[in-house]
């Protein structure tokens, strides 16, 4: 019996919010056909202002980006290049320099040889 009682009173709660929900249907002010049609208008007009302002923000971006950052790794690796040739060109000279260095310790020896053996 307590089924019955809640299932007459859920189905009573359902026929009121119908009728409360048709109510206040029926105070909603709708839009004529030509607010509707000016709204959308508006809305669609908006949506390509904005897109073509993204637009070309993407592509001073995209400019900025390959003329100006790509340019700029370019100067930096030759300028990387060029350090490196010279350090390898200092590193090529010291070299040459500890031969000589070498070769001038290796007569120094011989002429002390001879000393020593005057």
């Amino acid at each position: 019996m307590a089924k019955t009682e809640k299932a007459d009173k859920s189905s009573k709660r359902q026929k009121h919010f119908w009728k409360d929900f048709k109510a206040e249907l029926k105070k909603v002010i709708w839009p004529t056909r030509s607010q509707v049609v000016n709204n959308t208008a508006i809305v669609i007009a908006i949506v390509l202002i904005v897109t073509a302002i993204v637009f070309v923000l993407d592509l001073t971006f995209e400019a900025l980006n390959t003329y100006g950052i790509d340019k700029l790794k370019t100067v930096v690796q030759n300028e990387a290049v060029v350090s490196d040739e010279n350090e390898d060109g200092n590193n090529e000279e010291n070299s040459e320099n500890n031969g000589d260095q070498a070769e001038n310790i290796d007569q120094g020896d011989e002429m002390n040889v001879d000393n020593n053996a005057q």
